[in-house]
């Protein structure tokens, strides 16, 4: 069976349309709907927190099941001009779009919006670079991460943070990791983007391994906060193939 989806606010600029037909298996329900459409892509999971859902115009439950034709919204939290704060957290194999994660964050109150996009050079040490991948610690990466951004609400004057890493395999100019900081001042968002990555640098438990024309690495991690290493840093990286240059990125 076929049932139309209407996107609204930010999830009309996640999907790209404001609407889409969506095939599905008879007596599909909305949980379903909602499982099809985020698939395997984590940003979208994060995105679809907290939303509701409406069939035919009206509110729906998860276990509602769906019929040929209906007419499926999906609604984000209503605008209504209130200060609270927001969070968008994601790992993801998937190319990250930060144009669309920028346009996302910002809104009307905002004075001011910072972006670290952190991509992936063709160098390193005078090595060039072939690609890079990502592994993570994943359920305690993204524990870590919402942490970070529950921080830097508390530290600094903002209102939104999006935190989105790439795991897996990466070619030279693709996005590893996006910090998205808005705020009604600059200084604040300045200061909390920095902070943020600086943090995540230290402690969130993502490597790195770099594949050189002339060999690979796994890249020298950054001394963890005093207090969080239970051995000392030797400083060195390991390699996966002798003699290897050393990063200090």
């Amino acid at each position: 069976m076929q049932v139309k989806v209407l996107p609204f606010g930010v999830l009309k600029d996640l999907l790209g349309s404001a609407e889409a037909s969506v095939d599905l298996p008879e007596g599909s329900t909305v949980a379903e709907l909602l499982t099809c459409l985020k698939g395997n892509q984590p940003l979208r999971a994060a995105l679809f927190q907290g939303i509701a859902v409406s069939v035919n115009a009206e509110y729906a439950v998860a276990t509602q099941i769906l019929r040929e034709g209906d007419e499926v919204g999906l609604l984000p939290p209503v605008s209504g001009g209130s200060q609270e704060t927001a969070t968008v957290i994601a790992l993801t194999r998937e190319p990250i779009d930060a144009d669309s994660l920028v346009k996302t964050a910002k809104q009307a109150e905002d004075g001011a919006v910072v972006v670290f996009d952190g991509i992936v050079r063709n160098h390193t040490r005078g090595h060039q670079t072939l690609h890079l991948d990502y592994e993570a610690y994943e359920q305690m990466a993204e524990k870590q991460m919402a942490e970070l951004a529950t921080e830097a609400h508390k530290q600094f004057a903002i209102r939104h943070v999006t935190i989105v890493h790439r795991l897996g395999r990466l070619e030279v100019g693709e996005t590893s990791v996006l910090i998205v900081v808005a705020s009604a001042h600059r200084a604040a968002a300045f200061e909390a983007c920095r902070w943020l990555i600086d943090t995540l640098k230290k402690q969130v438990p993502i490597w790195k391994k770099e594949t050189f024309v002339d060999g690979a690495v796994w890249a020298a991690g950054e001394p963890f906060p005093p207090g969080l290493a239970v051995t000392p840093l030797a400083g060195t990286p390991v390699p996966v193939t002798p003699s290897e240059p050393a990063d200090e990125n």
